[in-house]
C-alpha cells in the first residue's frame, strides 16, 4: 500500500512536466492527499489521491498523511493568527480540508491558525443537492487548471462540488463525461444537470440557464442553455456530446 502525503500548503500547481514552465494541469488544494511515484531534489511525480491525477510539484516540506475533520464551505475563508477576527494571515480555498484540535467561542484551531466556524463543515457532511452553492463562483475567473477563487477552470468547477460532498468525479471532462452513466435529452434538461462538449462542461441551473467557467469570457458566468449551445457551435465548431444526471 502506498503511503500517502498531505498537501499543508493553501495552494499547490500541479505541472505536467518537472518544469516551473510546463503547464500547468491542476491544483491541489490544502489537505489534498497524494502518493509519490518517483522524485528527486527538485520535484515530486505525484498522483492525487482525491482523484488519480499524476503530475509534478516541487519537492517541499509536505505533512505526513492527515486525516481531515473539517472542510471548508465558503468561497474563501478568512485565517486568523488569533481566534478573533483580528491579524488575518490567509484565505482558505473552498474545498480544502482541515484537522481541528482546539475549539474557542466561534473559532476552531488547525495548524495554520484559527478559522471561524460558520467557515466550515464536517468532514462527513453531504449536502442533498451539491451543486447548491455553485454560483458562489459567478464571476470568478477562468483559469485552465485552477481549482479556487484565484482562478478555475471548467471541470473543476464540476470537480470541487462534488468532492465537498465526498464524490468522487474525475478532473477532466473527457474523463467526467465517461464516468456519469446516466444520460438525459436536451428537452428534457433539469436543475443539476451536466452539459459536455468535447474538452468543456456546465452545469445546468434550471431548464434554461447554466453556469461554467468560459474560457472565451475569461470568468465564469451564467448564461442561457440555447444561447450557450448555439454560441458554442458557432464558434469552436463543437457539438454536445452529453448530458448527464447524477
Amino acid at each position: 500500500m502506498n503511503k500517502y502525503q498531505t498537501n499543508n500548503y493553501f495552494i499547490i500547481n500541479l505541472h505536467k512536466k518537472p518544469s516551473k514552465k510546463s503547464e500547468v494541469v491542476t491544483q491541489m488544494l490544502y489537505g489534498e492527499s497524494f502518493s509519490i511515484i518517483k522524485k528527486n531534489s527538485k520535484w515530486l511525480k505525484i498522483k492525487i489521491k482525491e482523484d488519480g491525477y499524476k503530475g509534478y510539484v516541487k519537492n517541499k516540506n509536505f505533512s505526513k498523511f492527515l486525516k481531515p475533520s473539517h472542510k471548508i464551505s465558503v468561497l474563501k475563508a478568512k485565517i486568523y493568527r488569533f481566534p478573533n477576527r483580528k491579524h488575518k494571515i490567509s484565505m482558505m480555498p473552498f474545498g480544502s480540508k482541515i484537522k481541528i484540535f482546539e475549539k474557542k467561542n466561534n473559532f476552531l484551531k488547525f495548524s495554520k491558525g484559527w478559522i471561524n466556524k460558520d467557515d466550515v463543515k464536517p468532514f462527513k457532511f453531504r449536502d442533498k443537492k451539491p451543486f447548491k452553492n455553485i454560483s458562489i463562483f459567478k464571476n470568478i475567473k477562468y483559469k485552465w487548471g485552477g481549482k479556487s477563487f484565484k482562478g478555475i477552470d471548467c471541470s473543476a468547477l464540476i470537480q470541487v462540488f462534488l468532492n465537498f460532498n465526498n464524490k468522487f468525479c474525475p478532473r477532466d471532462a473527457k474523463d467526467q463525461v465517461k464516468h456519469f452513466k446516466k444520460n438525459v435529452k436536451l428537452k428534457n434538461i433539469k436543475k443539476s444537470d451536466i452539459i459536455y462538449w468535447k474538452g468543456h462542461v456546465a452545469l445546468a441551473l434550471s431548464n434554461k440557464k447554466l453556469i461554467h467557467a468560459y474560457g472565451p469570457m475569461k470568468k465564469t458566468v451564467v448564461m442561457g442553455i440555447n444561447q450557450t449551445i448555439k454560441r458554442i457551435e458557432k464558434t469552436a465548431k463543437l457539438k454536445v456530446i452529453g448530458i448527464k444526471r447524477l
